[in-house]
């Protein structure tokens, strides 16, 4: 029997269906857990722990997909998810899809 307070983290960290996030993937971070992307063409979000962040799609020349969100870049290229807030810069590996 899963316990109560289980049930509703688990349910708070679904994404509401409207947002339609079609790809999700867990990612590991260097010596920092992993976390949960759940993204879109338009939008992602970005879930660790109990927390969840969105991002907004990027138009750029540059290569990956990006996104942002109050100064903060999300970078996806392959397997490998870069979170950039200048000058902090963490790179995660994708492990496997959720």
């Amino acid at each position: 029997m899963i316990p109560l307070v289980a049930l509703v983290l688990a349910q708070a960290m679904q994404s509401p269906w409207w947002e339609d996030y079609a790809i999700k993937d867990r990612y590991l971070c260097q010596d920092k857990g992993t976390l949960v992307l759940e993204r879109n063409q338009s939008q992602a979000s970005l879930i660790t722990g109990r927390f969840r962040r969105t991002f907004f799609r990027q138009d750029s020349s540059e290569p990956g997909l990006r996104y942002s969100s109050d100064g903060m870049e999300l970078i996806l290229r392959g397997d490998e998810l870069t979170l950039e807030q200048l000058p902090m810069r963490m790179q995660c590996q994708r492990v496997d899809q959720v």
